[in-house]
């Protein structure tokens, strides 16, 4: 509950301080194309649900809620400072006899990337990421400190914007015995058609570089398609998208596949 009211009070905070800066004139696809720049000047509070199908020997369903607000600092007249927060909050069920059902808050993952101002055609950014053993069970954190470079590119050519986002991350200090080296890809593809709708596809692939043969990478294959609405009188944007995946490479007991539901409150200037 006490969870719950702080998630709360963050989007609550947010609305508020940036209810005055979305502009209703703008047009639904090109904030939808905005949405899909991970280095867009752009605050937005996502709230993207996963439901991981298959997962452990008994073929249970993982839920997790990714409170991932972004917000960009303008630096200089050059630059931009794009922090992103990752704020996991996982319902898992008992995967295996023995294994106790759980629910909290997992690890926080705060990245922040330098991206230059005005870029256009190829746009970009470089920063440092983080992880934090914030989880409030055991089953849920590493357990470790970890961090490593990050970095984004894309280009937006018409409807389409394409790019991706990688990062690699080492544990530095914690409790656990395991060592974190970790990595993360997430190419994305989109088609933008009027009115705010669009295609996308956004896999998450990761590498587990301390896991043998065959239980290193998770590449999941798939997509789906998104809308831009805007909300009330006051014409709040927001973006809805739906998209599903298979994971056609993937560790032993992990989810066969996974469905992403997210809704992302924009706050344009």
């Amino acid at each position: 509950m006490l969870l719950a009211r702080a998630i709360a009070g963050i989007a609550l905070g947010l609305l508020l301080l940036a209810g005055p800066l979305w502009a209703a004139d703008e047009d639904e696809t090109e904030l939808a194309k905005k949405t899909q720049n991970p280095v867009a000047d752009l605050i937005s509070v996502p709230f993207q649900n996963n439901f991981n199908f298959n997962t452990g020997p008994e073929d249970k369903t993982v839920w997790v809620l990714n409170v991932q607000p972004v917000i960009p600092l303008k630096l200089t007249d050059h630059w931009n400072l794009i922090s992103r927060i990752i704020m996991p909050i996982i319902a898992q069920p008992s995967l295996a006899p023995g294994m106790d059902q759980v629910f909290g808050l997992g690890d926080i993952n705060p990245t922040f990337f330098f991206s230059p101002i005005g870029s256009e055609k190829f746009i970009w950014g470089v920063g440092p990421t983080f992880t934090f053993p914030t989880g409030t069970v055991s089953e849920l954190t590493s357990g470790k400190f970890s961090a490593g470079p990050a970095a984004v590119a894309l280009t937006m050519q018409g409807p389409w914007v394409l790019g991706a986002l990688l990062n690699n991350q080492w544990s530095y200090a914690g409790w656990s015995h395991k060592d974190v080296n970790a990595a993360l890809l997430q190419p994305f593809l989109n088609y933008n058609f009027s009115h705010g709708w669009y295609l996308t596809s956004a896999p998450i692939m990761t590498a587990d570089w301390t896991q043998g043969d065959g239980n290193k990478w998770t590449i999941p294959a798939g997509g789906g398609g998104g809308k831009l609405w805007r909300i009330g009188k006051i014409g709040l944007p927001v973006n809805t998208q739906l998209q599903a995946f298979y994971n056609a490479i993937r560790p032993d007991q992990t989810s066969e596949w996974q469905l992403r539901f997210q809704v992302q409150f924009l706050f344009p200037k």
